[in-house]
């Protein structure tokens, strides 16, 4: 069969390749054209257009490039339909999928599949709306959002979280010891690892790792109460991709908590870091989830400026308790988010004394890990569950 498949973004690129793969498994004559990157290119992909002549964040950079989105759009749909696919795939990236996806069901008789679902549970709840009309089969990688759209009566599948799947299979691979990994990057194996995991983009790290390393002063030997004195931490950045070591360097050498503390940044290692974190500091996004598949204590961190009005728009407009995906696949408040006006110092020290001296505190995060995140997500298998079922669906016609 021929499939036609659309991602925006890197991490679009990455649940489309591994779906590929996975598609070819269960049709051997599978066929792909799309709009995506190299990962899905590398799978067998004949790419329309590269993620990067899409991906515009913001209103205004949307605005500037507006004609050059529509053309992108336009190529889009001329080509799905001179190609005639079996099926189109969408992967996220909603603001472009959508208007792909109601052109297609207006003008042609292709079904149309969504791959992760956008995200209406937590705004932009109308486009309810729109998924009804145009989009056949929805796969969530979310189990809450099952009950979310049955509750709009539009039945979804959940496939699976494609993070369980990566981090099972680092975990199949990685055999480094902790005395061989604190050796390897000049660590003390006796200390405790505290990884800051500080966001995968230039503002997010701004933000947040000068009030991460701020917190972090307070754990010094000289800092610590008497009776915890035997403590000595050890703090450790997870380099995000396409930063480089000056961006750290810079927060590093100026900050004078970062006098006191022994900082350490690892780039392209951040599994294999949180293997052996004890605690971590982390900036909202898939990388919390992450983080309790390791069953690694955390904080989720996230600072934005005007932090007072960004809290009351947050109570305004989002329709959701939480912002990480821990809490929002537990349903509860299984780690401490410090959003917007919460995420200062003081609030920040205060959760770390006891995420790092509190055994209690820590031994019930990790079986809420457990029972509340882990279970709900289930086993291994996105990418495969995700390709039976299409390719189910297909060949029954639907």
């Amino acid at each position: 069969m021929k499939y036609y498949i659309i991602a925006g973004e890197a991490s679009g690129d990455l649940h489309a390749s591994n779906l590929m793969k996975a598609l070819k498994e269960h049709d051997p004559d599978a066929q792909f054209r799309c709009f995506g990157g190299d990962l899905m290119a590398a799978q067998g992909g004949t790419l329309v257009k590269h993620y990067r002549e899409l991906a515009y964040m913001g209103f205004v950079q949307v605005a500037l490039h507006a004609r050059t989105i529509l053309r992108n759009m336009r190529l889009c749909k001329d080509d799905i339909v001179a190609w005639a696919p079996d099926v189109v795939i969408l992967v996220d990236y909603p603001g472009f999928n959508l208007k792909i996806a109601k052109y297609i069901k207006t003008h042609t008789q292709i079904p149309v599949y969504y791959y992760i679902s956008p995200k209406i549970w937590a705004w932009k709840e109308y486009r309810i709306k729109d998924i009804r009309r145009y989009v056949d089969e929805l796969f969530s990688i979310l189990p809450f959002e099952v009950p979310f759209f049955a509750s709009h009566s539009y039945p979804i599948h959940y496939v699976g979280n494609p993070c369980v799947d990566a981090v099972a299979h680092f975990k199949a691979s990685y055999t480094e010891s902790r005395e061989e990994f604190c050796a390897r990057h000049g660590l003390d194996p006796t200390k405790p690892i505290v990884a800051l995991l500080a966001g995968s983009r230039k503002q997010e790290i701004k933000d947040n790792l000068p009030i991460m390393l701020a917190a972090a002063k307070h754990f010094t030997p000289q800092a610590l109460p008497r009776r915890h004195r035997d403590k000595q931490f050890q703090w450790v950045i997870a380099g995000a991709p396409g930063i480089s070591e000056e961006m750290y360097a810079q927060f590093m050498g100026g900050n004078e908590a970062s006098h006191k503390l022994q900082v350490t940044t690892l780039h392209g290692e951040t599994y294999a870091l949180l293997t052996h974190a004890y605690a971590a500091m982390v900036t909202s996004g898939t990388a919390t989830l992450e983080t309790a598949l390791f069953r690694v204590p955390q904080v989720v961190c996230y600072y934005i400026m005007c932090g007072r009005v960004v809290a009351w728009l947050r109570r305004m407009v989002l329709k959701v308790r939480h912002i990480s995906l821990v809490n929002l696949v537990a349903d509860f408040t299984v780690v401490r988010e410090l959003v917007a006006d919460e995420m200062r110092e003081r609030e920040l020290k205060e959760e770390l004394d006891q995420l790092l001296l509190d055994t209690f505190y820590r031994e019930r995060m990790q079986h809420e890990y457990d029972t509340l995140v882990l279970a709900p997500l289930g086993e291994p298998g996105a990418s495969e569950h995700t390709a039976a079922k299409m390719v189910e669906l297909l060949r029954r016609g639907k």
